[in-house]
Formats: structure tokens, C-alpha cells, sequence
């Protein structure tokens, strides 16, 4: 049995220096070429500069573990990029009704190929802020939010939360210059009761026990994850521009700095999609 752990632990660390070293190389490659290189081709470049940011913190991660996300569970792990896609894709349909962001040079594509395109992006944002969430968690001074104190009874909550979720994402379709915050908050309160009512991994549930981890891991993650997004697109080709009522001041990039305060409840909906989607996935901040 020992001699199995020693051989295991062994072959995730194999892996782990493997991403790390293309993640490396990846964003090194592939950041100057999106950056630099003129005209349609670099869109495809996104893609590739993102899946070295992935590999790399995977990299990491596994230099402070011993294990990542890859090395623990290959095929989940792979299917994250096909998931993450239609995601992101639910959010450009709300979009729709928002027009809080536009992509400038969408119109130099066929219809066709920037969905193709635009696909391939769009795969790398679950697993990036998973992976940087599980980096993160992997510092001690997050055991600082590990369960102490008072508990919270908030399973009577529940239902009410998810009436409030439903009602925010109402107030968005019908007013979205308004209530456009709401999109960044509703889905956190739609997904994360049902999970907890499904026994899955819940932030609401872990917050009633004192557990603010997942909360903090996730929502630094997504502020992490934001600042690259941002920095990116920076000078991609195409790029995506911001139209938000009230707060278009401050840019830090393309974002004015207020936007930035999206990024953790977006990382929140995620935490909440994925366990809708995965019953228990690998994941150790939880």
C-alpha cells in the first residue's frame, strides 16, 4: 500500500513539473505573439496563452501539493473546457439584454468562425479559476477562514435565498441598466441552494458553519483570474469593451476599476455551477 502512495505521488509530481514547464513556455510564446502579431490570426492566440496560464498555476499548485486538478482526475479535468464554453456562453445570451460588453473587431469574422473562435476562449475560464482557487487555498493564511465560532442554521434559508436569486435575475431582464450587478449575483443565489438541498458542496451552507474558505478562495480567485483577463485583452485582437451604467471611470485596462468588484461573485457562480454539474468534483477548496 505504501509502496502504491509513494508510486502515485510520484507520478503526479511527473505531471506537475510537465505543466508547469509547457505552461511556461506557452505564455511566453504565445503572450508577445497575441500581443504583437497584426491581423485576424492572433484571435486563435487566446486560447493557447490561456491554457498556459492553467498549466503553469497546475504547475505550481502541484510544486505546494503534490497534486492538481490534472494529475487527480484526467478526464474531469479535460471535459472542465467544454463545460466552461457553454457557460460563458449562457452569460453572452444575458448579455443580450445587458449590453454591458461588446467584442470590437467581431465584425471581421464570419458569424461562423467567431463563434468557433470565441468557443475556444471561452473553454479556459472554469478551469482557470478552479485551478487558481485550489493555488490560493493551498496557502496556510487561508486557514484563518477554516470553521470557528458561532454556527448558522441556514438550511430554513434556503428557500428564500433562492426566491431572492430568481428575483434579482428578474429585476436584470426587465431593468438591465439598472440592476446589470445582478447578473453577477443572481446565479449564486439560484445554484447554491439547490446544491446545498442536494447535498452537494454549498458556499451558504459552508458560511453557516463558520467555513468562509470557499468563499474567500473563490472570490480571489476570480479577482486574480480578472486581472490577467483584463491585461490580456489589453491589446487582443478581438478585444472586448465595456458599456456599464454609472461606473465608467477609473479603467484599469479596458475595465473601469468598480467592474473589478464582479469578478468575485462571478467566480462565486461558477463554485455554484460546477457542483450543479458535478456532484463531487475533485476539487480541495471546498
Amino acid at each position: 500500500m505504501e509502496e502504491c502512495k509513494t508510486r502515485e505521488e510520484a507520478r503526479q509530481r511527473a505531471i506537475g513539473r510537465m505543466e508547469l514547464r509547457i505552461g511556461l513556455i506557452f505564455v511566453a510564446l504565445f503572450w508577445p505573439l497575441n500581443w504583437f502579431l497584426p491581423g485576424r490570426p492572433t484571435a486563435w492566440l487566446f486560447f493557447p496563452l490561456w491554457l498556459g496560464y492553467i498549466l503553469t498555476i497546475e504547475g505550481l499548485l502541484c510544486r505546494r501539493t503534490g497534486s492538481s486538478l490534472l494529475g487527480r482526475k484526467q478526464g474531469w479535468f479535460v471535459s472542465l473546457f467544454p463545460v466552461s464554453a457553454a457557460i460563458w456562453w449562457l452569460f453572452e445570451l444575458l448579455n443580450l439584454r445587458g449590453q454591458n460588453w461588446a467584442y470590437v473587431g467581431e465584425e471581421d469574422f464570419p458569424p461562423w468562425l467567431f463563434v468557433i473562435c470565441s468557443s475556444l476562449s471561452f473553454s479556459t475560464v472554469l478551469p482557470a479559476v478552479l485551478v487558481t482557487a485550489e493555488w490560493l487555498g493551498s496557502f496556510p493564511w487561508l486557514s484563518r477562514f477554516c470553521p470557528k465560532g458561532r454556527r448558522l442554521a441556514v438550511d430554513k434559508w434556503l428557500g428564500l435565498l433562492f426566491f431572492a436569486g430568481f428575483g434579482m435575475l428578474v429585476l436584470f431582464l426587465l431593468f438591465p441598466k439598472i440592476f446589470f450587478p445582478f447578473l453577477w449575483t443572481s446565479l449564486v443565489f439560484l445554484t447554491d441552494p439547490i446544491n446545498a438541498r442536494r447535498g452537494r458542496p454549498s458556499l451558504f451552507q459552508a458560511i453557516g458553519k463558520g467555513d468562509w474558505r470557499p468563499l474567500v478562495g473563490f472570490g480571489l480567485a476570480g479577482l486574480f483570474c480578472g486581472f490577467f483577463w483584463e491585461l490580456w485583452n489589453s491589446r487582443s485582437n478581438p478585444y472586448w469593451v465595456y458599456r456599464i451604467p454609472f461606473f465608467d471611470f477609473w479603467h484599469l485596462f479596458a475595465m473601469p476599476l468598480p467592474g473589478y468588484l464582479g469578478y468575485p461573485p462571478f467566480a462565486w457562480e461558477l463554485y455554484g455551477l460546477t457542483h450543479l454539474v458535478w456532484p463531487s468534483p475533485p476539487l480541495r477548496v471546498r
